[in-house]
């Protein structure tokens, strides 16, 4: 019994504690990601943004999580009541569950499991099914269409992303996360990590995680003016909170994605005092919220596309980029002698 205990309950209980404390954490970092991007939205228009509930405003997101949750979910008449409903819960579930094998340091993530890019690139994958099931369950045009929109456009953008993950992966001759990390470890610093060398594919990485997370200008599938909210027309209340949740966790693991791929993940920017004093996980915290600065800046600035330059962009541009930088990474470590061991 002490050893069923020893060897199964005791790591079963701890990894419950550690994915709830995650969790814990990934809701209320969401809550003040999201109003860091009404803020920095309010910012470049020169207006004040949330200003009022707390402090600089700083509660507004618990005030309409609190709104959210004491609304009425209205269910229409004509809809498939178990597939509406479940439709929200599995777009949120699969945002958070990419989380699990993330390392934000060395040693701090739920699960270091070896092939841990490939399990984040299914997670992103099956989220389009949370989408396509809302939109085909509302029995409404106006979703329906969002919910075809968005599979053309995610399986689109996937493919890059997809390609971009190989060149990373010849590089760092690992699929497991944390190695993907300590193989930018150098003495050069900022100057080791794979942005350098692969900054074309970084650009389209950044890119094709804009249209993979429907954030502007690649927001085709809730054009308002078009489609007035896209897939989620028909919702109201907690099943549309869980479809906004779902949609900024997937922001912040792209993000979280951009760091450990191209930015180093934990590691310093110069592997000297004072750099190292600061603990690791700050690193990677200010690391992805950079890069989310940069989701937000693009929010801002940029116009959206329209839905036939969007798909062109995809498969006439990034596609054969991404396709000819992965055959010259390749070749560049095949033939100059640099491929990991």
């Amino acid at each position: 019994m002490v050893e069923l205990f020893n060897d199964y309950l005791w790591p079963l209980l701890v990894m419950i504690f550690w994915s709830v404390f995650l969790l814990v954490i990934l809701l209320v970092a969401t809550a003040f990601v999201l109003y860091a991007d009404r803020k920095i939205w309010a910012a470049v228009q020169i207006r004040r943004g949330p200003n009022v509930v707390g402090p600089w405003g700083l509660l507004q997101s618990f005030a309409d999580l609190i709104k959210f949750a004491v609304k009425e979910p209205i269910i229409p008449s004509g809809a498939n009541k178990g597939v509406y409903l479940l439709a929200p819960l599995v777009t949120a579930v699969l945002a958070l569950s990419a989380w699990a094998v993330i390392p934000v340091t060395e040693d701090w993530m739920i699960a270091d499991i070896n092939v841990g890019i490939l399990y984040i690139f299914a997670i992103s994958s099956l989220m389009v099914y949370g989408v396509i099931m809302a939109g085909w369950a509302s029995n409404s045009k106006y979703p329906f269409l969002a919910a075809l929109r968005s599979a053309a456009q995610m399986v689109s953008y996937e493919v890059s992303i997809g390609f971009v993950i190989i060149t990373v992966l010849l590089l760092a001759g690992s699929l497991n996360l944390s190695a993907i990390v300590e193989a930018q470890i150098g003495r050069y610093g900022l100057f080791n990590w794979f942005w350098l060398p692969l900054f074309p594919m970084f650009v389209i990485f950044f890119i094709s995680a804009l249209a993979e997370t429907n954030r502007p200008p690649f927001d085709l599938v809730e054009a308002e003016s078009e489609l007035v909210a896209g897939f989620a027309v028909e919702y109201s209340s907690t099943p549309f909170l869980l479809f906004f949740l779902g949609e900024y966790i997937a922001i912040a693991t792209m993000c979280a994605m951009a760091t450990i791929l191209f930015l180093g993940g934990w590691l310093p920017p110069y592997p000297v005092a004072p750099f190292t004093w600061i603990p690791g996980v700050i690193w990677f915290v200010l690391k992805a919220l950079f890069m989310f600065f940069m989701f937000a800046m693009v929010k801002a600035i940029v116009p959206r596309y329209r839905y036939d330059q969007l798909m062109r962009l995809g498969w006439k541009v990034f596609l054969p980029v991404s396709l000819a930088m992965v055959v010259i990474v390749a070749g560049v470590l095949q033939y100059g002698g640099l491929a990991p061991r």
